[in-house]
């Protein structure tokens, strides 16, 4: 599996831990996982590492995304465009092995497929800043 592809997922999961308990994020994890049925043993790791680092520093994620987004704070954030932008945020400042020029362009692709019109020059905007 391509590592975009596995990023899709991980950024499902992290848009899922907006509506879930973080004691029912386990679980439903899991479940999630069990099904994609082209990912490996090694894919469903990364996918599972990556938004379980992911949530355990999302207190911090958060407050880089705060103090950088002038006017805008995560709790009025399209859910989609925050979940993008945790995502990215971990990678370009936890994620020895994705470049911050990838994690930037990445998150705009998932932008296109899953936000709004606006939301790709959006998260671009925010992430430049944040560089």
């Amino acid at each position: 599996m391509k590592r975009t592809e596995m990023r899709d997922h991980v950024f499902k999961l992290v848009f899922g831990m907006e509506f879930n308990e973080a004691e029912d994020m386990g679980p439903q994890m899991e479940f999630y996982l069990e099904q994609i049925p082209e990912a490996g043993e090694k894919d469903l790791e990364y996918i599972r590492t990556k938004a379980e680092r992911i949530s355990a520093n999302l207190p911090e994620i958060d407050k880089l995304i705060n103090d950088t987004a002038k006017g805008w704070k995560t709790t009025r954030m399209n859910k989609a465009d925050l979940s993008i932008l945790r995502l990215a945020v971990y990678e370009m400042r936890w994620d020895d092995d994705v470049p911050v020029g990838v994690a930037i362009d990445e998150a705009v692709e998932l932008a296109k497929r899953y936000s709004s019109d606006d939301g790709p020059s959006f998260v671009n905007g925010i992430l430049a800043k944040l560089v």
